[in-house]
């Protein structure tokens, strides 16, 4: 495929499917620099990313990268178009690509650059993993516990962007409707909004997280969800997720409720516990009983709560990485947004984006590489070596820019790779 602005590296190859034995040696991965400080954070994470396939494939292994546009770049280039039709067109073809934060332009257009490429591209699960690493700052007392997948659904739920503004003749069409046809009673002059949760969503989503869970070993999976109260929608996210491990997973699987009348507590090594709980109160689990919490599945928006607040138990949204997963693409990016006033300071942490690449590694089956950043990360903290959000926090600490933190990472890198 032709494109306008898009150039494809000649040394590259294409990845032709999201498995590992797809990729090729030297596959083309597309990048969205991201606005803001998405310039400093993403040259800095490359470079960790290159270094790290490098070091541990001894050169036979190497990203060709392909920069593709989105947000306030792409709209210097694409005269105002802040999400240009080739854009799509460029991850539909080559399958990977990893993104910056994004600026959603203010007025109409876009709800959110982020929302419309997951719905785009449909990119129905939202993987994030969270995990204590150490030396991070954090305000828990044994922050190590905290060791979770979160697989939140990316497409339904509030986010599918059914809403109406008070006023309008859409929003008094359907109040009208839910008042005179279905007898429902609310306060005149409500904002509408349409929270659709459907069995296929629900279901592709259960099932990409038990594959998930399967392929690497996990031991349970916690569906989150309000069904006491959203008995139609959440409620039916709690059935819909309980029926794919029974029927399509069930010779892995068995229920909380299995597991004390038929096994007494105790876990059988080859299983999977399938348990539920209400998005409330996981709140207050995961701060007190993290350790019996392994990959969550929940709707749109309580995985969203969820991502964030399990994120701040380990040092915060800026080291929590994420990724957006269909059947034909992966985008991964980093989970903070565009910190404007620290953009080209070469001042904030790279780490959110990082740990996305080490996400993206690992999809590809790269694992030595992931771990080789890892290592080197947990390493460079602990000799405090850190920029100015975990400088402040901490006694002692070297704070450093961004690309002096990449460089101290790419340097450990020959300490723990021996």
């Amino acid at each position: 495929m032709a494109y306008q602005h898009i150039v494809v590296p000649a040394e590259g190859e294409k990845v032709s499917c999201l498995k590992p034995e797809c990729i090729p040696n030297n596959p083309i991965i597309a990048f969205i620099e991201g606005d803001g400080i998405g310039h400093d954070i993403m040259t800095a994470s490359k470079r960790i990313w290159d270094a790290a396939v490098e070091k541990a494939y001894g050169g036979q292994r190497k990203i060709a990268w392909m920069e593709i546009y989105a947000g306030e770049k792409a709209a210097g280039i694409y005269d105002g178009e802040y999400m240009p039709e080739e854009t799509f067109d460029a991850l539909r073809e080559f399958l990977v690509g990893i993104k910056g934060p994004l600026t959603t332009p203010v007025g109409g257009g876009f709800r959110s650059l982020n929302v419309t490429l997951r719905q785009v591209l449909d990119l129905y699960a939202c993987v994030r993993p969270v995990r204590w690493y150490q030396g991070v700052p954090s305000p828990l007392r044994e922050p190590q516990h905290v060791n979770v997948v979160i697989f939140r659904e990316n497409t339904e739920d509030v986010y599918a962007g059914i809403e109406y503004a008070t006023g309008t003749p859409e929003n008094e069409k359907l109040a009208a409707f839910l008042r005179d046809e279905l007898g429902a009673n609310f306060f005149e002059g409500s904002g509408l909004g349409i929270k659709p949760i459907s069995a296929f969503g629900t279901k592709r989503l259960m099932r990409f997280a038990l594959q998930y869970a399967i392929e690497r070993g996990h031991k349970s999976i916690t569906i989150v969800h309000k069904g006491n109260i959203q008995k139609y929608t959440e409620g039916a996210f709690r059935g819909w997720c309980y029926e794919v491990a029974a029927e399509e997973f069930g010779e892995y699987t068995i229920t909380e409720q299995e597991l004390w009348d038929d096994y007494n507590g105790k876990q059988p090594g080859d299983k999977i516990v399938i348990k539920d709980r209400i998005a409330d109160i996981i709140f207050q689990h995961l701060l007190l009983r993290p350790r019996e919490f392994d990959l969550l599945v929940a709707p749109n928006l309580n995985g969203d709560y969820i991502s964030d607040a399990v994120a701040a138990q380990v040092g915060g949204v800026g080291i929590a990485p994420g990724a957006n997963i269909g059947d034909a693409v992966m985008l991964f990016e980093a989970t903070h947004g565009t910190a404007p006033k620290y953009t080209d300071l070469d001042k904030v942490n790279p780490g959110s984006l990082m740990f996305s690449g080490v996400t993206m590694l690992e999809f590809l089956g790269w694992w030595e590489a992931a771990e080789l950043v890892t290592r080197a990360y947990e390493l460079t903290l602990a000799q405090k070596i850190v920029t100015y959000d975990f400088a402040r926090q901490m006694v002692g600490a070297t704070e450093v820019k961004t690309s002096e933190f990449a460089t101290a990472i790419i340097k450990n890198m020959d300490e723990v790779n021996t």
